[in-house]
């Protein structure tokens, strides 16, 4: 019960009954073709023998009106006394029998010249020595069935030729045969391939199968089996397993973020909540509540940056929608976000340098890039100033570059103050991270995650260097 059971399982499934479909296709061709095979093969022995009677007939009627009677009855004796398929008859103007190895042969054989088929005997008395007979025609030859060609000789005697077929329809016998034999051993191999071949395609799928069943069940770190084929299955598995790490570093990624927001959020609404209360004290002066009301819209406007960053994060890493990338300067797009932090880097003592290759093109969104422009600068203003350097010293500097190289397009803002460590400088790129443990400064640690979502839905990648001294942040993207 259980192997019928696997069986209709199987039978249930695209691969066994394309299998299926695939082995009824190449069995009818494979009918079809051996059966015209066997057919053409006995037509062209049935022409060959009508050919050999032919060229019998015409030589003996040639002995005839060459050389008489005498010599074709001569002829005749000769070759009926051949072994072989040979049938042969030599008449007088009657129809009586003169010679030959058939004596006995239809009346309208002999009265109409002409093509004829019909069961005959061979003559007994084809020698003196029965016994010779016997040992030169075997018993299965004494008699037959014949294709035989009448013809009326010059002289008004009656000639047949002819060839018996039963030595024809044991070979047509044999085409059948072999036919049989091959039709039913194509269909045996063709089931046995067909089985072999859906139960590989079926444990392939049923892996994949069996890993998607353990991450439905909670498992997200369990991957599709990859074999060292390189076959499709192992192109789509990778395709797929490339697919579940995106969806594991998503989803890991959602986590973080719904930690850090909730870690970041929760100081500014408890202040919010905490101006509110001394604000409705009851005694509270009209200075005290007028600053309740002025750190509520300060932390409100904090609270609604911070939801703005992630909501274009979020649109930025879902995609840019038909029509928003568009052939853009990126050179003056650049040129303009480093004009216009140019008085603000001043004020913090901060020089601003650029070194901007004109004229640069790319298919881009240009308010995505001039706001990872401003994230990167604003970043570069807070924390350009060297160690031991307070606000107002002139040694901060900032670079701003943009330059070609090969078929990337490179935008550079770099700065010389105290750099970020080696093992920090991927994890400042994910959403909240923050490397000021006390949060003193102002930010909500998304802006370099907004630069990396912008850069990767450009096609390019956001990396930081280091500068030796400060920091290098590092836009890549692709020319064409």
């Amino acid at each position: 019960m259980s192997q019928f059971s696997h069986f209709a399982q199987l039978w249930r499934t695209s691969t066994v009954r394309l299998t299926a479909t695939f082995i009824l296709i190449f069995g009818i061709f494979s009918i079809l073709l051996l059966g015209f095979i066997g057919w053409q093969s006995n037509v062209s022995i049935q022409r060959q023998q009508a050919d050999e009677i032919d060229r019998e007939v015409r030589i003996l009627q040639r002995i005839d009106a060459n050389q008489g009677v005498r010599a074709l009855a001569f002829a005749v004796e000769r070759i009926s006394r051949a072994p072989g398929p040979g049938v042969y008859f030599l008449g007088d103007a009657s129809g009586q029998y003169l010679l030959g190895n058939v004596t006995d042969v239809p009346v309208d054989v002999l009265l109409t010249p002409g093509t004829y088929g019909f069961d005959y005997e061979r003559a007994d008395a084809l020698t003196d020595n029965p016994e010779q007979l016997d040992e030169r025609v075997p018993q299965s030859a004494k008699s037959g069935y014949a294709v035989v060609r009448s013809v009326e000789l010059s002289n008004g005697m009656r000639l047949v030729v002819g060839r018996d077929v039963v030595e024809r329809r044991g070979f047509s016998a044999i085409i059948i045969q072999s036919f049989l034999i091959g039709v039913l051993g194509i269909i045996a191999f063709s089931i046995i391939a067909g089985g072999i071949t859906a139960q590989r395609v079926l444990r392939r799928i049923d892996a994949i199968r069996d890993t998607s069943t353990k991450i439905m069940s909670g498992n997200l770190s369990e991957r599709v089996p990859v074999t060292r084929r390189n076959d499709e299955f192992d192109g789509l598995a990778t395709n797929l397993n490339a697919m579940l790490d995106r969806i594991e570093q998503l989803l890991q990624g959602l986590k973080e973020v719904t930690d850090n927001v909730a870690h970041d959020l929760k100081t500014p609404l408890t202040r919010l909540r905490n101006q509110a209360e001394s604000a409705l004290r009851e005694g509270a002066s009209d200075e005290t509540r007028q600053q309740a009301l002025e750190t509520t819209i300060a932390e409100s406007d904090r609270l609604i940056q911070t939801f703005n960053a992630l909501l274009m994060i979020a649109r930025a890493e879902a995609g840019a929608p038909s029509g928003a990338l568009k052939d853009n300067d990126v050179s003056a797009i650049v040129a303009d976000v480093a004009e216009l932090y140019g008085p603000v880097a001043e004020d913090a003592g901060i020089v601003v340098e650029t070194a901007i290759t004109e004229g640069v093109h790319l298919h881009a969104n240009r308010e995505l890039i001039g706001q990872a422009m401003v994230n990167l600068l604003e970043n570069a203003v807070k924390y350009a100033r060297p160690e031991g350097q307070g606000e107002g010293q002139a040694q901060g500097r900032i670079t701003v570059g943009l330059r070609r190289a090969g078929d990337r397009v490179l935008i550079e803002v770099a700065d010389n103050g105290p750099g970020i460590p080696e093992p920090d400088r991927q994890r400042v790129i994910e959403r909240f991270v923050r490397l000021e443990k006390s949060r003193s400064e102002s930010g909500s640690g998304l802006g370099l995650s907004l630069v990396n979502a912008v850069a990767r839905l450009h096609g390019g990648s956001f990396h930081v260097e280091d500068n030796a001294p400060g920091v290098r942040a590092v836009i890549d993207l692709p020319a064409a």
